[in-house]
């Protein structure tokens, strides 16, 4: 399937087996009840979840600003096709074993004020779960369509970079607030 356009680009459907294989992993891990896969599948994904995140916002989107619109173009058109599949399942698998995990170590059931640092992870879920599939991800496919039309409209996807690499920024902010409570979940409440 191409996006219409001239140049023919693909939609990497293939990709979309890793993002299954990693969805099946991840309800194996559930529904099988094995805490140290679910701790596993939590950790990796979130810290790929978190990398990628701070490295976008912090490291990449700074220096696409300094770039020329040529050069900005080849980046984000070999970088979003291949964003497009893996940041939206990496976000669902450790936000969803995340709560499996929480649930089955009784952080879900904890008093308060205790309770008030799984408030704070949840919410954060929630704001950044919001961004990257309310945000992000439209933005990466619409970047993904419009770099690879024959004269693609790059104020346009100027302007749609610069929302993406701040929200990418704000992403890795809670991201970072987010591991200060995963570091306060493992040596204790």
């Amino acid at each position: 399937m191409t996006n219409g356009g001239g140049t023919g680009m693909q939609i990497p459907w293939h990709y979309l087996w890793y993002a299954a294989a990693a969805l099946a992993l991840m309800v194996v891990a559930i529904v099988g009840g094995d805490l140290w896969l679910l701790n596993f599948m939590h950790v990796f994904t979130g810290l790929l979840w978190t990398g990628i995140d701070l490295f976008l916002g912090f490291v990449l989107g700074p220096i696409m600003r300094t770039l020329d619109l040529p050069t900005r173009k080849a980046i984000a058109a070999k970088l979003t096709p291949r964003t497009m599949f893996l940041m939206p399942t990496v976000s669902i698998v450790a936000g969803t074993t995340g709560w499996f995990l929480a649930d089955q170590m009784g952080l879900n059931a904890m008093p308060w004020p205790q309770y008030g640092w799984v408030a704070a992870a949840l919410v954060l879920l929630g704001l950044m779960t919001v961004v990257g599939l309310g945000f992000l991800t439209p933005t990466n496919v619409l970047v993904c369509i419009e770099l690879h039309k024959p004269d693609p409209d790059m104020a346009k996807v100027g302007r749609w970079m610069r929302r993406y690499f701040f929200l990418a920024a704000a992403q890795g902010v809670m991201q970072i607030l987010t591991v200060v409570i995963m570091a306060r979940f493992r040596v204790g409440l």
